[in-house]
């Protein structure tokens, strides 16, 4: 069959037309498909287990910044307005988990929180910006995502394909290097709402100086509450420890050598509930303990981080008696002056003290929630 040009170039046209007509149809059929797909997701309610409000009376504003909103530089820093938290969030039943325990730790006494709400299901890669800095402000950085696929939560990773719905980004505020400063707080606002903004997300964001000022008077808690313990066992006169027979000795009492250059007593989790180390400050190692002489030894109890300190002091007492004898040692304290078993019941009464006060201000000893503030 032969066409003429004109004819030729109409069925072009036709058949052009026809194309459009088909990915168009196409497009709608897949937007309509995904809607049915995840539109039941968006609307659904869950309760957000990963934050909960706080035991004490400590309350840190929250300010919702919407992007687009441009703060006044001459003002104070986000000056905008205050909310209760979205209806999403006090809505959701709890059916809501949370998938790691560093989410699960996440509060708002001891993390500076920025909850993001995404404009559309993301991976954590959105966060660009984020995992550049995450070192950059002396303290960990966690960041947590709400599954779209479930309602979960989970730590998020900036390799992970998952896509999420909500995250939180939370800067630990105390740690045993101090409290973060009120400088490096803002700029870490200043870095989220940035990226916020770059993603059209609505970010809410806790008050900086309030945040600060809670901050640092936690810090003043933990530094009164921070307690390390030790027992020495010193041979009389000028005799060295070999380094074989203290592990021995150790091994006897189930303690294992650690990567640290301490041998460790650990509980069915894995956590020291104390060690032995050298008082040279020289650590132990599996390959020099042949040729390893030490003056002393010492037994020590971090009293922040063990459940039940004054319990577990018990029982490093009854093992530096038992080391002693088998290592023919004295148990001195750091002056080398015997102790005495009045001596090591007025150590104890503090250790109990120190526990009370702790539990007190909702900082159970030996807790993950202590853990990671005296870290």
């Amino acid at each position: 069959m032969i066409f003429s040009m004109s004819e030729l170039q109409a069925a072009l046209v036709a058949i052009g037309f026809g194309v459009i007509i088909a990915v168009y149809a196409f497009g709608w059929w897949q937007q309509r498909q995904y809607r049915r797909k995840f539109g039941a997701q968006f609307q659904a309610a869950h309760a957000d287990a990963l934050y909960q409000e706080p035991v004490t009376n400590v309350a840190v504003p929250v300010q919702t910044v919407v992007p687009g909103d441009e703060p006044d530089e001459a003002a104070d820093p986000i000056v905008v307005r205050a909310e209760e938290p979205p209806a999403e969030v006090a809505a959701e039943p709890p059916t809501v988990t949370v998938l790691d325990e560093t989410c699960a730790l996440l509060d708002a006494r001891r993390d500076f929180i920025i909850e993001l709400q995404l404009a559309e299901p993301s991976p954590a890669v959105i966060l660009d910006g984020l995992w550049q800095r995450k070192f950059d402000f002396g303290k960990p950085v966690q960041v947590c995502g709400l599954m779209l696929a479930a309602a979960q939560w989970e730590r998020a990773i900036a390799e992970s394909q998952t896509l999420y719905r909500r995250f939180r980004i939370a800067l630990q505020l105390v740690d045993r290097g101090g409290v973060i400063s009120a400088a490096k707080l803002a700029d870490f606002r200043d870095l989220v709402q940035g990226i916020a903004k770059s993603i059209k997300a609505d970010a809410t964001v806790p008050d900086v100086h309030e945040t600060h000022r809670c901050a640092t008077e936690l810090d003043a808690l933990c530094a009164e509450v921070d307690q390390m313990v030790g027992i020495n066992l010193v041979p009389p006169g000028e005799r060295l420890l070999s380094g074989t027979k203290v592990a021995q000795v150790a091994a006897l009492h189930g303690m294992k050598l650690e990567a640290d250059g301490a041998f460790h007593l650990l509980n069915a989790q894995g956590h020291s509930l104390f060690s032995l180390i050298n008082q040279d400050s020289k650590p132990f190692q599996h390959h020099s303990l042949d040729m390893f002489g030490t003056p002393g030894i010492t037994l020590l109890l971090d009293v922040p981080r063990v459940e039940h300190p004054a319990v577990q002091f018990d029982q490093m007492i009854r093992v530096a008696h038992e080391m002693s004898r088998e290592l023919q040692t004295n148990m001195v304290d750091d002056n080398r002056v015997v102790l005495s078993d009045a001596g090591l019941s007025r150590i104890r009464a503090q250790i109990a003290t120190v526990d009370d006060k702790m539990c007190e201000n909702h900082l159970p000893p030996g807790s993950a929630q202590t853990r990671r503030l005296f870290s």
